[in-house]
């Protein structure tokens, strides 16, 4: 059996194996975690750069025989012979390092697809959890008591015993501000001489929690919706990020689907198709000595989108940390109000579904969200198939 088809036989193998090949091209699992993925991709790095090294010491073994045997030779023929042995171990040790560059190029750039596709799932998750864990309306409810029954049914009650002659009503502007509010509605109470003391005090007695409560929670509960509105529009910028990443990973392999839509029509096979056009024509060039500008042409092409995405990696797990923090603190804030056991009958439900709420999110950010652990030797692994511990 010949050198070379040793090699197509062993490319054949390990792309159908370990790189996730199938008879219509590489597949694109989605279920896998990516820091499944990018085990797998140091493991099929590595082997590769095994494989080569391996039969690059056979092919250096051989040619310094050659060399050996050259100083000996007396005969013009046998010399010849063995100038054009060692030209064509040349051309083969050449066509080694071209190939096992490509070889990994592809592992790169299939696990790159892969992890684009993981992402952009995180991605869609953030933006439906952001959009799902406060509203401005909901935020509001909570945290100003002109929402709650009771403060109103107080406010009521003094606008029909106020005194008229000395008495005066707040504009809509400032009765709906919460504490323009709260201020007239105590002064207005305790003022009204048409009112016992024993009535005030059972008045006040039925909304004092709920004034306590949204006075002392109301900036933490407005600071909760305007940041995850900032992180919601961050998610936007990511998301947008991500998109244009794929378009600059699928422009080589002429797949001129956008994600969103390649995702929502479930388009994979198309993208699998493409690639594997490629990734043929280019084993074929690489296999033609006479291309070798085209064949690294094409190498390069596959190389600049991944390199595209490390450096996205690098601004995901940015925005994730920034996510985590910002909800550990959300946790901090929610958990701050010192009279939670005296007014527990008082406090709305919603309040306790958003702590609850807030507690699954720190969660999510620690496990399905988390970011994508790259170090230096992970990356070393990743991008050559080199361990520094080897």
């Amino acid at each position: 059996m010949s050198y070379f088809t040793k090699y197509v036989i062993f490319i054949m193998v390990v792309f159908k194996t370990a790189y996730g090949f199938s008879d219509t091209g590489p597949e694109l699992n989605n279920n896998q975690d990516i820091d499944a993925v990018l085990q797998e991709w140091v493991a099929e790095t590595k082997a590769v750069c095994s494989y080569y090294s391996t039969q690059n010491r056979i092919l250096y073994t051989k040619l310094h025989q050659i060399q050996e045997q050259l100083k000996n030779a007396k005969n013009l023929e046998h010399q010849v012979t063995l100038l054009i042995a060692k030209d064509q171990i040349t051309e083969d040790l050449k066509f080694n390092k071209l190939s096992e560059v490509s070889d990994i190029s592809k592992i790169r750039y299939l696990k790159g697809l892969q992890i684009i596709k993981i992402l952009y799932e995180k991605n869609l998750s953030l933006d439906h959890h952001f959009a799902s864990v406060a509203t401005f309306n909901e935020i509001n409810n909570i945290s100003n008591p002109n929402h709650y029954p009771e403060f109103l049914q107080l406010k009521e009650n003094l606008n029909s015993n106020q005194d008229k002659k000395t008495g005066f009503d707040l504009s809509s502007i400032l009765g709906s501000n919460i504490y323009t509010s709260v201020v007239y509605s105590i002064v207005s109470l305790f003022s009204n001489t048409n009112v016992s003391k024993s009535e005030k005090n059972a008045d006040m007695k039925e909304v004092e929690c709920i004034l306590d409560f949204t006075l002392r929670m109301h900036n933490e509960l407005n600071t909760i919706y305007f940041e995850t509105a900032f992180l919601q529009k961050s998610n936007d910028n990511i998301m947008l990020e991500l998109e244009q990443l794929f378009i600059d990973f699928t422009k080589p392999i002429k797949y001129n689907v956008p994600l969103k839509e390649c995702r929502n029509t479930d388009d994979w096979d198309s993208v699998r198709a493409s690639l594997n056009q490629y990734l043929l024509e280019m084993d074929k060039v690489i296999g033609d000595g006479s291309q070798r500008y085209k064949a690294h042409k094409m190498q390069i092409n596959l190389e600049f989108p991944i390199d595209r995405l490390l450096q996205f990696i690098t601004q995901y797990n940015a925005f994730i940390d920034q996510g985590s923090k910002f909800y550990e603190k959300f946790g901090i804030m929610l958990n701050s109000y010192e009279n939670e056991q005296q007014c527990a009958t008082k406090i709305p439900l919603e309040y306790n579904k958003l702590k609850e709420n807030i507690s699954i999110s720190i969660e999510k950010f620690n496990t399905a969200y988390k970011p994508v652990e790259i170090n230096g030797s992970k990356m070393k692994e990743i991008l050559y198939g080199i361990n520094e511990y080897d």
